[in-house]
């Protein structure tokens, strides 16, 4: 009976943590798409002195890492982003009864895989959020992007904690 029990816990933490990566995915196409609908390719509008809403099309990683390159890159970063899904799904069944490293997980997944939809239907990932002070702009990015750096800060997070714990 305990073991039921236990199993159920476990698949309920699961459903979860999927879940949430699933309300990422979800919150980053449903942008993309009002992006794409409302946006040509380069169109910016400033909405506050330090943040612009913009359409760019991202054919490389993080900061457009290997954006030049070939063409490869969009198969490289699809077979990555799905190789990282496989890992994540792994580590949460493992580890799912640990909160915040799930919940780290769960967002980076998230944002993991709705990087890889874009990839699978643009060929490019579709940025949107620019930040700036004065001439110096950050590069842009996304929903799934902001899931894959507080999922990144939370884990380093969560790690800090064990280590001063030990």
């Amino acid at each position: 009976m305990a073991s039921s029990k236990s199993s159920s816990s476990s698949s309920n933490r699961l459903a979860l943590w999927f879940g949430i990566a699933l309300l990422v995915i979800v919150l980053d196409q449903l942008t993309k798409v009002l992006i794409l609908r409302a946006f040509n390719f380069g169109d910016s509008v400033t909405v506050t002195s330090f943040f612009n809403v913009v359409r760019v099309h991202n054919t490389g990683a993080a900061f457009s890492f290997l954006a030049g390159a070939a063409g490869w890159q969009r198969w490289f970063f699809v077979g990555l982003g799905l190789m990282a899904t496989g890992f994540i799904g792994v580590m949460l069944k493992r580890h799912g009864h640990q909160a915040v490293f799930s919940l780290a997980l769960s967002l980076i997944l998230g944002g993991a895989l709705g990087n890889v939809i874009d990839r699978l239907i643009h060929g490019y990932v579709v940025d949107f959020i620019q930040v700036h002070w004065d001439a110096w702009y950050f590069p842009s990015f996304n929903v799934a992007d902001s899931g894959i750096t507080v999922g990144a800060i939370l884990l380093i997070w969560d790690e800090l904690r064990r280590v001063r714990k030990s």
